[in-house]
């Protein structure tokens, strides 16, 4: 390859001197300086790497009908929703239908349905949550420690998780196949009949019900079945990656850790 000559602007040799003058300091004080202007910086995640999948038709369009489910709100975790729409695909190859614990607005299972055009799959997508918030009760002593209940009671407080049934099921009627189902868990697991399953997206934010639902679903999960944990390797989550790791350790599996926040598993 030939190189070409480079030439100097202005923007540059000013960029590059705020640069130069700053990450000595920034170094010192354990930062980095980031160009965010080009570079991906969302939801905790900055890299340089390519994030061509944004401009892609179809990811643009299901990304939207995810927002459209939250009421217009756009939370900003555009690599989390490519992440969550690649398992979504990966997951046709195994047999069984999906699943879903924590749905909140639907965000994430409206933008899979979108860009799987759930209509023409043939398959069951069980939405499943308590339609009120985390159970407060479910959090351990460590998880208080951390402010991970203080979180979900203001989070409740101020409005962050979705009461309305009735809205949940009109974002959710144009898919005859789409079950919203509300109670919590573990609870409201054993009260239903769930065959084959080949995607399980778990996001609860707390310990317990997680490794309750990972625990129920593992021997239904089907081979080649992917499982996708949204908060595994988020910072103060702490408890939830080790009792989630646990639970995969002793079926001979290991939970992918994603700079995402999220964890990712393929069931053998």
């Amino acid at each position: 390859m030939v190189a070409m000559p480079f030439r100097w602007s202005k923007r540059v040799v000013k960029g590059r001197l705020i640069c130069n003058v700053a990450r000595p300091l920034t170094k010192r004080l354990g930062l980095e300086v980031i160009d965010v202007h080009k570079r991906y910086a969302q939801d905790g995640l900055y890299t340089v790497h390519n994030d061509s999948f944004r401009t892609e038709p179809a990811f643009r369009k299901a990304y939207a009908r995810g927002i459209q489910a939250s009421a217009g709100f756009d939370p900003g975790i555009e690599w989390r929703a490519h992440v969550a729409l690649w398992a979504g695909r990966t997951a046709l190859a195994a047999e069984g239908d999906y699943v879903e614990c924590g749905v909140n607005a639907g965000f994430m299972s409206s933008a899979i349905m979108q860009d799987l055009d759930w209509n023409s799959i043939g398959r069951k997508f069980y939405l499943i949550d308590t339609f009120s918030g985390p159970v407060l009760a479910q959090y351990s002593q460590e998880e208080v420690a951390k402010d991970r209940r203080a979180i979900a009671e203001r989070t409740i407080a101020e409005g962050g998780y979705v009461t309305d049934l009735e809205r949940i099921r009109a974002n959710f009627a144009e898919w005859p196949d789409a079950i919203v189902v509300q109670g919590a868990v573990p609870e409201v697991l054993g009260k239903m009949d769930f065959g084959k399953v080949a995607f399980l997206h778990i996001d609860m934010n707390c310990a317990l019900p997680e490794k309750a639902a990972l625990e129920f679903f593992w021997e239904k999960l089907s081979p080649r079945a992917v499982v996708l944990f949204d908060d595994f390797a988020y910072a103060g989550y702490e408890a939830q990656r080790e009792a989630l790791a646990q639970v995969a350790r002793a079926r001979g599996h290991e939970i992918l850790s994603m700079p995402t926040g999220q964890g990712l598993l393929i069931r053998r």
